[in-house]
């Protein structure tokens, strides 16, 4: 059975007819075409799908698409403004905090929640909000160097 609903993705609405049992993350990637999100693992275990719904870093792999209908949705692609790099973004790429990329949407996305809780971390505090989010590749020192960077905390 469908429902009707709305999505707030990025600044825009998506009015949607869903079934039930779908998920945020399918639905970004199939009806909106926004395949910044991975899957990773589809049990909320490795972060690569990480979103924001209103400002809260979710695992949208489990987060039921209709559980964000009316909520602010905030995905990856969300993130530059304007064909500008968002600051994490533009830090991640100076200081090699990306390799293979499959992470990095959902370190940017995690990063970003923290930020804008705490823009002035620790490396500690930087290390602790990215616990959800699993990297194969880069042993997460630049990755940690990169939000740092990118705190405007710590710009100021």
């Amino acid at each position: 059975m469908s429902h009707a609903c709305t999505l707030q993705v990025n600044g825009i609405s998506y009015p949607l007819e869903l079934d039930a049992g779908r998920t945020l993350l399918t639905v970004l990637r199939g009806e909106l075409g926004l395949t910044g999100a991975k899957e990773g693992c589809d049990d909320s275990e490795c972060g690569a799908c990480m979103v924001l719904v209103d400002g809260r870093p979710v695992n949208s792999c489990s987060y039921l698409a209709l559980q964000a209908d009316g909520r602010e949705i905030t995905t990856v692609e969300g993130l530059a403004k304007g064909g500008e790099l968002h600051p994490l973004q533009a830090a991640f790429l100076d200081e090699g905090g990306v390799q293979c990329g499959f992470c990095t949407p959902g370190m940017l996305i995690s990063a970003e929640a923290l930020l804008r809780r705490n823009p002035n971390p620790s490396e500690d505090e930087v290390r602790l909000a990215l616990g959800g989010n699993l990297c194969r590749c880069t042993g997460y020192q630049k990755i940690a160097r990169a939000v740092l960077a990118a705190a405007p905390g710590a710009n100021a």
